[in-house]
């Protein structure tokens, strides 16, 4: 788009164009008048030639026909799987078999928010911020294991504020407090395949005898641990814990930068997002009843940007029920 004090505005082009067409200039002599190309003054004055009537705007650099351009019945399942699943670009492109560019186009067609401004429960448009840590991946499975715990309240019965709402800022008043699941998680850095247990604690007894069942999960894979990455909580600073580790090597996150144990704290928005915020429940024992569904497609059916649309157990040949 021109500037409003150039000589090549609409109108200023149509006094170029009229020049020639109309007064007879040569081409060399106009486009020396209004400093410009041959070229530019050929091309306006023959539009103008061809319509006296027709606005000389900036035409769209668009083709009037794209033979190649995705069809609506393809854009509208990438919208779909956007809306209901709130999947990025590269998992809708991964399931539907498409180039990662051409759904993140489609998706910016269709005026559809980032995945950071959206809600991972209800799809309603808000806005935070996002820190982006630098990424890295082992080559090997079990070179280095995720360890962390999430809590989790639990759902009344009768269910929560998602069945019944409440008011922005006010607690549900008058309800017994139904208290906390403790979800203790690992997630294999190079496969991604993922470990859990809901405990009822943080304690490190619990932690420790948690860890004794990962391992012997990631050993029945195939998968030989060599190192454990966890933040500074007390469970893990514990004798307990580094008994139930074994020869196993220990590391621990800087404080206050839980963004080094990336990979496991991925893995708990997933969770937060797939199973525990995914629908309303009803209640608690609804909702812990769908946590192995949950885990068992983590792992053997959800394709994972981070392994390009693989799954867990397609990087796992010796993880089982990987057919089921």
């Amino acid at each position: 788009m021109s500037h409003r004090n150039a000589c090549l505005t609409p109108a200023g082009r149509r006094r170029l164009a009229q020049l020639i067409v109309d007064q007879g200039w040569p081409l060399r002599r106009a486009a020396e008048r209004w400093n410009c190309s041959v070229t530019t003054a050929k091309r306006w004055a023959d539009r103008y030639r061809a319509d006296k009537t027709t606005s000389l705007e900036d035409r769209p650099s668009r083709p009037a026909h794209s033979p190649r351009r995705t069809s609506r019945r393809t854009e509208h399942r990438i919208v779909g799987l956007r809306v209901s699943r709130r999947w990025g670009p590269a998992r809708i492109a991964y399931r539907l078999g498409l180039p990662v560019s051409t759904v993140h186009k489609v998706l910016q067609r269709y005026g559809c928010p980032p995945l950071a401004w959206v809600d991972p429960a209800t799809g309603v448009r808000v806005k935070w911020a996002r820190q982006r840590a630098v990424r890295y991946v082992h080559d090997h499975p079990g070179d280095l294991v995720h360890v962390d715990v999430k809590k989790l309240g639990r759902i009344p019965d009768g269910g929560g504020h998602k069945i019944h709402g409440r008011q922005q800022g006010q607690k549900n008043r008058g309800t017994a407090r139904p208290g906390y699941h403790f979800i203790h998680n690992a997630v294999d850095d190079c496969s991604r395949l993922a470990y859990s247990e809901i405990l009822t604690d943080e304690r490190k007894e619990t932690a420790a005898g948690f860890w004794t069942r990962a391992n012997a999960y990631f050993t029945a894979a195939g998968i030989t641990v060599k190192r454990v990455l966890t933040d500074n909580g007390s469970c893990y600073r514990s004798r307990a814990f580094a008994e139930a580790l074994g020869e196993v090597t220990h590391k621990r996150t800087r404080p206050y930068r839980p963004q080094t144990n990336g990979k496991v704290e991925r893995f708990n928005r997933t969770l937060l997002a797939e199973w525990a915020y995914a629908q309303p429940y009803t209640n608690e024992a609804e909702r812990v009843a769908a946590f192995d569904g949950f885990l068992h497609h983590y792992n053997h059916h959800r394709g994972h940007t981070a392994l390009k649309g693989q799954s867990p157990a397609d990087c796992v040949p010796n993880l089982s029920g990987q057919n089921s």
